[in-house]
């Protein structure tokens, strides 16, 4: 019973990390709210967030190697611990940009590499698979409970008092890192490849953050960016100039191991073909789950106007089936390989994301929508019950520090890169469609419709129709009957634009079948 302390202690940890990001979706509306800003500043937040956690993860990996994966992680928790105590407190947006993306997302970065590491090094065979069931779990546990129980709180009390609650379990978990074990110190001090750092966090950072506002500068003709190059949109260039930069961190990475000093990552991992499938299966799951994450409370709380708790009850299904399925882990392995269950979870996905695209209307129906969310849950869930174990078991005790700073940088950036990319896809539909539609509507004149191209042009919010009414009631030469129309064209383009970004998810889903050949075909063994 003792061995199991130690998972009680690293599933709290987990429990906690998931915990504040399902929060902050389900608080989107009155994080807006409360802070007078837009819905694209929220998801910068978000996005940030996660891209802050998947440039330094490879490095909180490394760190763990240096100093100790034990001492890493009770580091990593007292930083995150102080993150959440400031996004508690914050006055304005960019405090919390400060506290939870940034501090907050430095100390995951610190936590989780370590835990991974700590969870392989402390289980083996069937058991190990047992533990990184429990892990999913816990994970799948976090998503549960943070939409019900942060929408309860940000409905009835404030959002504020859920980072405050991370405070206190922080502590928690720092009484109760005893449990586990003192690790071997290491045998050898080595330097942190600072230089690799830079170049990745840069590289990565500049790729997403092009993604990101691609809806708001465009991709190749300038939409509103805040400068051009060469009379075009930055877009690309930002992208082209993160991946020269991760070219630059590659070709380092070899210079230092042929040169016989300590890379940030040894790039020979890559070589490793289940890790390499592995990491590009958690990518993809992360980029969907969180992609979604940031479109159906968007659906609920801005078209349907439902309250933090209401959204909160809505995604439940997907919550409850995640839990289940991901706790199964361990059981689903005596029916079938890795593999195999990871392909049959992507295809519940993508029945899953197709039955979403038709849910979403502009009426609730709520039995469609649980059926959708359920089945989102069960396919995330059976992912998450086997990526996790497949990524620590495809290398040896030496290499788990970095395959677990590589296993987290590729959920974080996947986070990161899903949240980007659904929302400019959101952004751009939502704009694309609204003008078409006013310019086709024969209720609105061409000098009205004329209008309303230019001010979409310069920039346009994923708001609530009865801000938009309100908007136009203020503009007086508008005529009731055409400021009528251009609410229900914006109404129609706000559900054209949430089923593309699912369709985007679903597009992603179809695509990931193409990185599972070489997950293990095989069952693990059942070493205790």
């Amino acid at each position: 019973m003792k061995r199991w302390n130690i998972l009680l202690v690293l599933g709290t940890a987990q429990f906690l990390m998931v915990l504040d990001a399902s929060v902050m979706n389900v608080s989107i509306s009155q994080l807006v709210e409360d802070f007078d800003t837009e819905v694209t500043s929220i998801q910068a937040v978000i996005t940030l967030y996660t891209l802050v956690m998947a440039a330094f993860m490879m490095t909180g990996g490394k760190l763990g190697d240096m100093f100790g994966r034990r001492r890493m992680f009770i580091v990593g928790l007292a930083v995150y611990g102080v993150g959440s105590g400031l996004t508690a407190l914050a006055p304005t947006v960019w405090v919390l940009a400060i506290g939870w993306s940034v501090i907050e997302g430095l100390g995951a970065a610190l936590v989780l590499p370590a835990l991974a590491a700590l969870v392989a090094g402390s289980y083996t065979g069937r058991a190990r698979a047992v533990a990184y069931g429990v892990i999913g779990g816990v994970a799948g546990a976090g998503i549960a409970v943070g939409p019900l129980v942060g929408g309860w709180v940000t409905t009835y009390l404030s959002w504020r008092l859920v980072f405050a609650g991370e405070v206190v379990l922080v502590l928690v978990i720092l009484l109760l890192v005893r449990w586990i074990p003192q690790q071997p110190a290491p045998t050898e001090r080595v330097r942190l490849d600072t230089v690799g750092s830079a170049l990745s966090a840069a590289g990565l950072a500049l790729i997403v953050l092009a993604v990101l506002q691609s809806g708001t500068w465009g991709w190749v003709a300038p939409r509103n960016p805040p400068f051009t190059v060469l009379g075009f949109a930055p877009t690309l260039f930002a992208m082209a100039l993160g991946a020269a930069l991760l070219y630059v961190f590659c070709r380092h990475e070899r210079r230092r191991e042929a040169q016989g000093r300590e890379p940030l990552v040894s790039l020979d991992l890559f070589g490793n073909r289940p890790l390499r499938a592995g990491l590009a299966t958690l990518f993809n799951q992360n980029a969907i789950l969180l992609g979604l994450f940031f479109v159906i409370p968007l659906y609920l709380q801005v078209v349907q106007g439902l309250d933090a708790f209401q959204t909160g009850l809505r995604l439940l299904p997907v919550s409850i089936t995640m839990l289940g399925a991901s706790m199964c882990g361990s059981l689903l392995l005596r029916l079938a390989s890795p593999r195999t269950i990871v392909r049959v979870g992507l295809l519940v996905l993508l029945g899953s994301t197709l039955w979403l695209i038709t849910a979403i209307g502009p009426e609730l129906h709520g039995a469609s929508f649980a059926g959708a969310m359920a089945l989102l849950g069960l396919g995330m869930g059976m992912l998450a019950s086997q990526l996790g174990n497949t990524v620590q078991s495809s290398v040896q005790g030496a290499d788990r520090s970095e395959a677990g700073g590589l296993q987290y940088s590729a959920q974080n950036l996947g986070s990161s890169v899903g949240t980007a990319l659904v929302g400019a896809v959101l952004i751009g539909a939502l704009a694309g469609s609204v003008t078409s539609q006013i310019s086709s509507d024969p209720r609105i004149s061409d000098a009205v419709a004329g209008q309303a191209q230019v001010r979409v042009e310069a920039g346009l919010s994923f708001v609530p129709a009865d801000q938009v009414a309100t908007a136009l009631a203020g503009v007086p030469e508008l005529p009731p009957q055409e400021a009528a129309a251009i609410v229900e064209n914006y109404q129609d383009a706000q559900i054209d634009g949430l089923k593309a970004a699912v369709l985007v998810c679903t597009g992603i889903t179809a695509v990931s079948f193409l990185f599972t050949g070489k997950l293990p075909a095989g069952r693990p063994s059942r070493t205790p």
